[in-house]
């Protein structure tokens, strides 16, 4: 567990500023000269006049090494959106992403060329989908998956890759007589641990989760969860975790982030927040829990 005192002596391993999503109704990015005024006035958060969708507005928030952040809130809250914005999926309009791997947090990773962008989310982001289609290839071997990440980032032996997808099969607690299996051939649970399994493959220091519970039975999700608090305890590895469920981030996280309307709305720690909610927001969604 991080010492909440250690964190204000540490710098920062991920930073997001002022990090502004939105999407017109063709889904692409947009705004009108109304709702690019940060404090342009929003039904919920859709621009009244241009009808754009603002899933970030000015987010900020920071991942200390090895720290767990929490971020809640409801669904359309931004979520996903964050995290789409961190791992290139979704261009922002505004902000800035750093990290310290990268000249220091100088450098705004947004700003980076598209073979740069690559080589970043394949070498110091690891990414675990919602949906395991979106982060796994399900005709190929749960192994070849595990490859296919390594290769991304440069590996060519193979017998280096394979040495390295067991291991990380077995991380994850997936039997090797399953590694040559397809992962549309798995449950849900065990497609989550591929996952996790992929996004390890090269060793990244950032791991992204967005809602990995999500739609898993309870005994499944307590799975995930002990490998995800294993993880953090064997590896020291910075995660970034999403969910809409409290109970998750009760257990994972350090710090928390509360999303609502694309706006951080309350942060600090999980269990200040949770003890003692100061958003009306913050406290409806700690009482839904009770």
């Amino acid at each position: 567990m991080i010492d909440p005192k250690s964190i204000a002596a540490a710098k920062p391993i991920l930073s997001l500023s002022q990090l502004s999503c939105s999407f017109n109704s063709a889904g692409r990015a947009s705004s009108c000269s109304y709702c690019a005024d940060p404090q342009a006035e929003l039904e919920r958060n859709v621009c009244p006049r241009c009808g754009s969708v603002h899933a970030l507005r000015d987010v900020s928030l920071e991942v200390y090494p090895g720290e767990i952040v929490g971020i809640v809130g409801e669904s359309g809250s931004g979520k996903s959106t964050l995290m789409r914005c961190v791992c290139f999926d979704q261009p922002a309009n505004s902000g800035a992403v750093t990290t310290s791997l990268v000249d220091d947090g100088q450098t705004n990773l947004l700003h980076c060329s598209p073979r740069q962008k690559r080589q970043i989310r394949n070498t110091l982001f690891g990414m675990v989908y919602q949906n395991p289609y979106l982060g796994l290839r399900m005709d190929l071997s749960a192994l070849s998956n595990i490859a296919e990440q390594m290769i991304a980032s440069g590996c060519r032996n193979v017998e280096q890759m394979r040495q390295r997808g067991h291991a990380l099969l077995e991380r994850v607690n997936i039997p090797l007589s399953r590694a040559g299996d397809a992962p549309r051939l798995f449950s849900g649970g065990m497609q989550q641990r591929v996952q996790i399994a992929k996004a390890l493959s090269n060793n990244p220091p950032i791991l992204l989760l967005d809602e990995v519970t999500t739609g898993l039975d309870l005994s499944v999700q307590a799975t995930v969860l002990d490998l995800i608090m294993q993880l953090r305890r064997d590896l020291e590895i910075s995660m970034l975790i999403v969910s809409h469920d409290l109970r998750v981030i009760r257990m994972l996280a350090q710090r928390s982030y509360v999303l609502l309307n694309g706006r951080v709305v309350e942060h600090g720690l999980t269990d200040q927040i949770l003890e003692d909610p100061q958003h009306c927001y913050s406290q409806q969604l700690v009482h839904s829990l009770l």
